[in-house]
């Protein structure tokens, strides 16, 4: 067995979204690898009390990232964060003809009102010594999947924001990429009420086996997989990379 690398050894990050699935992943995988200071933003205080991060510090901040009063009340301890997780993010299905207007802008104002809001306060954060962003989009904001409509556009938007940032951050040594993952099995299926009903029939193995059916893979990716990349765009190993979109999918856009 290996030891973990340690290249976040005395490093700061924030990550939204961090109390289940991705964010969570990405707070472990951080704390493993040496981060010794966290913000970590939720919904959820119970999901981030559950976290075991070891002797890392932890400052918890709850509310909703498109709550402009929060970054406001936060951002004067961010100053000089090492790395930022643009993560949090909701999902409404359904068709384009039948998704009403307030369902639009919930998942506007969540998944890009609230990404812009936290990549504008991260990198102001970091400019006095740069640092490195990632933002996460996902598959269907490259490859349109109908009934994911405002979902899929919304990370269509962030990926673009994502590659902006990259070219205004440069000069100040900020880096920024999004990742842009397929399948992942984290909670935010469960909102799903279709979802929710197959997994009461079958199980969810099976329902989302059945899901991954168009994926090469043949599976979805787990929340660490897709932490491991995310933490690869953040580190020094990619100093190279900005203004990417990586798709991590399984071959599901081929």
């Amino acid at each position: 067995m290996t030891d973990t690398i340690r290249d976040f050894e005395g490093r700061s990050a924030l990550v939204t979204g961090a109390g289940s699935g991705m964010g969570a992943a990405c707070a472990q995988a951080l704390a493993a690898r040496g981060a010794s200071r966290l913000f970590l933003n939720d919904l959820d205080p119970a999901g981030l009390e559950k976290l075991d991060l070891g002797g890392c510090e932890v400052v918890p901040f709850i509310g909703s990232v498109a709550d402009p009063e929060m970054w406001a009340g936060i951002e004067g301890e961010l100053a000089g964060i090492d790395h930022a997780i643009v993560n949090a993010g909701i999902g409404i299905w359904g068709p384009l003809t039948e998704v009403d207007l307030a369902q639009w802008r919930k998942v506007m104002e969540v998944n890009l009102d609230g990404a812009f809001l936290t990549l504008s306060t991260a990198m102001r954060a970091m400019s006095a010594k740069g640092g490195s962003v990632c933002v996460v989009s996902s598959a269907t904001g490259v490859k349109p999947v109908p009934g994911v409509g405002p979902y899929g556009v919304s990370k269509a938007a962030v990926a673009h924001m994502a590659r902006i940032a990259a070219a205004e951050g440069a000069a100040q040594g900020i880096r920024v990429n999004a990742i842009a993952p397929g399948g992942v099995d984290t909670p935010i299926w469960d909102t799903s009420e279709g979802f929710r009903h197959a997994v009461e029939q079958h199980g969810r193995e099976a329902v989302l086996k059945e899901s991954a059916k168009d994926t090469p893979r043949g599976k979805f990716a787990t929340a660490p997989e897709i932490a491991d990349t995310i933490l690869y765009l953040l580190s020094d190993a990619a100093m190279n990379i900005t203004g990417h979109v990586m798709v991590s999918d399984g071959g599901y856009t081929l």
